[in-house]
């Protein structure tokens, strides 16, 4: 099974290539082979799923000297997630970037990011996780500006600068990390630094992770790029921004670095609790206050990785399941937000607020997921949101923290506030006399909103009905973590290094 891993990365990577060179004889076919090779990947994730902790060292170069792909119940829950949000994004995109000319440069880079997110997250070498970050960022920088008009490239321009800081904070950590080990496998790193005393060096690599993955992640007060980016780019884009990338390149990595190769000590865990519940109360009460829907969402997602992130900090393992059923969650209920708001601006040629109302009549697909997305995201039952929240707020009172457990249930009655404001002047109210001939949107648009909506319903059922879904998806990821924190990640290295 572990021959697989390199196909995941492979796939999107080659196809991303061959895409660019075929498309050249027809334009059109890039809407079959971009779509197919997205699908081939996520189906392999699927394959994979309940395998056993496995590593593959590529070319037989055993680790720590050859590059090594790693695959665990940590590894499977994002596989997941990434390529089926990615899948039903790059479907959606069949219609709706018909308005945008070059749509196969399109499709080319949104498999180059596909395969940067995938290479992150399977790989055991910190300095190839920084290469595929980059390849994942690169990407999407050129996808946030690829409507090429001034808005987006200023926001493009401020992403890349910005993100080019947090690569330079993470490939420092991974320089003083490879000064003090000799190593840039993460399990021999991990090794290596049980074996030495702590010192102020290491400590200042925790610290230059933590600020580089917390950029990517857009945790306040590192969030300034995300809330011009999402506005700005394709919908399908920001559904893969907001949905996938700043957990695969920002969340995974950094609970990936800190729980398997530093150490998840009592200061970084503290930092995660601040950043995130920081980011959970400012992001939510910033997106009151919004007009612009898809600037309330970007807002909205800073305030939903702060639930996530702050859920991690707490160190136990109700915590982490809690935050794995969150990220879970959010990438589904996020993008499908994502790709409605982009369906109502698809047909009506705006996303201001104060221009809409009345759209429910004329849009029944829209309406019926946009207010699925809302529902979920705003925590009430019996959507996937709704779970995950609570089982957060429970997280916090078991281990104490009362405040944090009231802050996030405030924060979950400010989310449906706004939500409630961004449903009552879009959906409802009296359609504008200018709106009066819009349809519905295509096909591919719908079906991708129709399957994410079911997604939010099934999983809420799915986990009050019984622990199947809690067993398959999210215990095999807390016990990676519950490694990290109880056994130095004995496992983890163990499954790298071949015991």
């Amino acid at each position: 099974m572990n021959h697989i891993l390199p196909l995941l990365v492979g796939i999107p990577l080659g196809m991303s290539v061959i895409n660019l060179i075929l498309s050249k004889a027809s334009k059109r076919i890039s809407d079959v082979i971009a779509p197919l090779a997205v699908l081939a990947v996520a189906v392999l994730s699927f394959y994979l799923l309940g395998t056993e902790t496995t590593a593959y060292w590529m070319g037989g170069w055993y680790p720590p000297f050859g590059i090594t792909l790693l695959y665990d119940g940590l590894t499977s829950l994002l596989l997941i997630v990434v390529n089926t949000v990615a899948f039903l994004a790059i479907f959606y995109s069949i219609s709706y970037m018909e308005k945008y000319t070059s749509k196969p440069k399109f499709y080319s880079l949104f498999l180059l990011m596909l395969a940067g997110m995938n290479g992150v997250v399977i790989t055991g070498d910190l300095f190839n996780m920084f290469v595929f970050l980059e390849i994942a960022s690169i990407a999407s920088y050129a996808l946030v500006g690829f409507g090429v008009e001034h808005e987006e490239l200023e926001a493009s321009f401020k992403y890349l600068i910005l993100g080019s800081f947090a690569s330079t904070m993470i490939l420092l950590g991974i320089a003083l990390t490879y000064a003090m080990t000799g190593t840039v496998n993460m399990a021999d790193a991990a090794t290596m630094l049980q074996s030495i005393p702590a010192s102020k060096t290491m400590a200042f690599a925790a610290g230059a992770f933590i600020m580089g993955f917390a950029l990517k992640s857009g945790l306040v007060p590192f969030h300034a790029w995300l809330p011009d980016a999402h506005p700005s780019a394709p919908a399908p884009v920001s559904a893969m921004l907001s949905g996938v990338l700043i957990k695969a390149i920002g969340v995974y990595a950094m609970l990936r670095v800190i729980f398997n190769v530093l150490g998840p000590t009592a200061i970084n865990l503290n930092i995660m609790v601040v950043l995130g519940a920081l980011s959970m109360a400012v992001g939510g009460f910033l997106a009151l206050g919004q007009n612009d829907m898809k600037r309330m969402l970007a807002y909205s997602s800073i305030s939903q990785i702060g639930y996530i992130v702050m859920a991690f900090g707490l160190g136990t393992h109700l915590g982490f399941i809690a935050g794995l059923f969150h990220l879970f969650n959010h990438a589904a209920f996020k993008s499908l937000l994502f790709l409605s708001s982009g369906a109502i601006e698809h047909a009506t040629g705006t996303k201001d607020l104060r221009r809409l109302g009345g759209l429910s009549g004329k849009l029944p697909v829209t309406t019926t997921t946009t207010i699925a997305g809302a529902l979920s995201i705003s925590g009430v039952p019996p959507f996937n949101g709704f779970f995950s929240k609570l089982l957060i707020i429970i997280a916090c009172v078991s281990a104490g923290r009362w405040f944090l457990a009231a802050l996030a249930a405030t924060i979950s009655v400010v989310t449906l506030i706004y939500f409630f404001k961004m449903m009552r002047f879009s959906l409802f109210g009296e359609l504008p006399a200018k709106l009066q001939k819009i349809r519905e949107v295509p096909f591919p648009m719908a079906f991708s909103l129709i399957a994410l909506s079911v997604i939010c319903l099934a999983v809420g059922i799915a986990y009050f009905v019984g622990p199947t879904f809690s067993e398959l998806f999210l215990e095999p990821g807390a016990n990676v973590l519950l490694d990290g924190l109880k056994n130095n990640a004995a496992n983890y290295i163990s499954s790298v290094l071949g015991g």
